[in-house]
């Protein structure tokens, strides 16, 4: 585990932007905060490391926010189980061969598939985050 703080929404972007490089086809990454700590931000810094232009909005309601294939963007805050996310054939594009990035992936636990990796995001001030990542 690493540590990087930010000390804006910039800073996060920029440094999600560099994080995607990380990333390849397939990959799992689960986003851990509480509410306003800045998961949709990093979206939108991943999203833009892979080249996606697109708007990058919160997937409450969807669920998950399909960019053309290359990520796919979840919200998981109204499921209570991985079952319902089955229903939802929300579990198929774990194997779409699109990044994934899950918040609230704790509400679907039983169905993420192995090695997912982690980014926990902390508030420390305002403007400030402690992003502990993977």
């Amino acid at each position: 585990m690493a540590v990087f703080i930010s000390k804006s929404v910039q800073n996060t972007m920029d440094f999600a932007r560099e994080y995607s490089k990380t990333l390849t086809a397939g990959s799992v990454v689960l986003l851990n905060g509480a509410m306003g700590a800045g998961k949709t931000v990093f979206a939108k810094g991943v999203a833009q490391g892979l080249g996606i232009e697109d708007e990058i909005l919160s997937p409450t309601y969807a669920y998950m926010n399909d960019y053309s294939g290359k990520l796919y963007h979840y919200d998981c805050y109204r499921l209570t189980s991985g079952a319902q996310a089955e229903a939802l054939g929300l579990c198929d594009y774990f194997y779409a061969g699109g990044v994934c990035l899950v918040e609230w992936a704790q509400n679907i636990a039983d169905v993420l598939p192995p090695n997912c990796r982690s980014v926990n995001i902390e508030i420390i001030s305002k403007n400030q985050r402690r992003i502990v990542y993977e």
